[in-house]
């Protein structure tokens, strides 16, 4: 199963340029069973990227435009009258997909938030009465850009800690912008991508994932760290147990892509900070001395004294 992470980052290599580590992050949240969101200025490739993992994963991906007029039927579907067969028939929204890429979602209503945040906790969706399970593999990747902007709502801490990951693309080197340019005059690099997988062998990949190995010690330090952020004199509000569960499920998808069925503290330590800094809420004397919720992860990750394991599972 390495061997389809590694073939799907490949192929959206060849779209995004020189982000690597944000890559491999999204296919481990996505074997992890997670969504993610990506925080970021416009234009540095968020859709892009998004619109190369659906291809190369060979799922179906539906966009959605978030704006203030968009509504909950637009991602949850909606009954419409049919006149030749005198019922009522339902018409499916953007949420019936393998992959939904919500842009801007920090630009519509929460009414309309609130229909994501059932859709991305249930997998499911229910209109006049009747629920309908959504395609599996089902993943959401949102994108926002950083509050402030204009039009912008910040997104309520419930449905943050909704997503598994919240990651930032950052504006590319000068031989990456080179790169960039000199790819995009040879045509749509969307175009040259080639599918990889398909939705059978991302479900196999996840049941994967989900059967790793975790030793009682590895539990034992998630669930310290995780402790260590509710109890941090500079943040007001710690990590949830969604967001330990969140820990553990990326830590098994990257022993996965590590090539072992068994965890060890290095998976978790790669996940720990792109897993809780968006569920941390730091004080107003963190914000005075300008520190963020990556530095203070970073100084738990620090003063966290790791298990000592023998080799395998143990």
């Amino acid at each position: 199963m390495q061997g389809i992470m590694e073939s799907v980052l490949n192929e959206v290599r060849k779209v995004v340029t020189g982000k690597d580590d944000i890559i491999l992050k999204v296919m481990l949240a996505i074997t992890a069973r997670g969504h993610i969101l990506i925080d970021d200025i416009p234009g540095v490739g968020k859709t892009t990227m998004a619109m190369g993992f659906a291809r190369a994963m060979g799922c179906k991906c539906n966009r959605i435009q978030f704006t203030p007029d968009v509504m909950p039927s637009d991602i949850m579907g909606f009954s419409a009258y049919n006149p030749k067969t005198q019922e009522f028939e339902y018409r499916a929204g953007a949420a019936m997909c393998n992959l939904l890429l919500a842009d801007e979602i920090n630009r519509t209503s929460s009414k309309t938030q609130s229909a994501l945040l059932e859709v991305m906790e249930e997998k499911k969706v229910s209109v006049d009465g009747q629920t309908r399970m959504l395609p599996q593999p089902f993943t959401v990747i949102a994108t926002q850009n950083p509050v402030g902007s204009i039009g912008t709502m910040q997104l309520p801490e419930s449905q943050l800690d909704r997503f598994m990951i919240k990651l930032s693309m950052g504006y590319p080197d000068r031989e990456q912008e080179i790169n960039i340019l000199k790819a995009r005059a040879a045509g749509n690099p969307l175009d040259k991508i080639e599918q990889a997988a398909d939705e059978y062998r991302i479900l196999a990949l996840q049941s994967q994932a989900e059967n790793v190995y975790i030793h009682d010690a590895i539990y034992d330090y998630i669930v310290r760290l995780v402790q260590a952020t509710r109890q941090h004199e500079l943040i007001e509000l710690g990590v949830s147990p969604r967001g330990a569960l969140a820990v553990a499920a990326m830590a098994k998808a990257h022993a996965v892509y590590e090539d072992r069925d068994y965890c060890i503290p290095a998976d978790v330590k790669a996940v720990f900070c792109d897993v809780v800094c968006h569920r941390l809420v730091l004080s107003s004397r963190a914000l005075r001395e300008m520190l963020t919720q990556n530095d203070i992860a970073m100084q738990i990750l620090g003063s966290t004294a790791a298990p000592r394991l023998k080799k395998g599972k143990a």
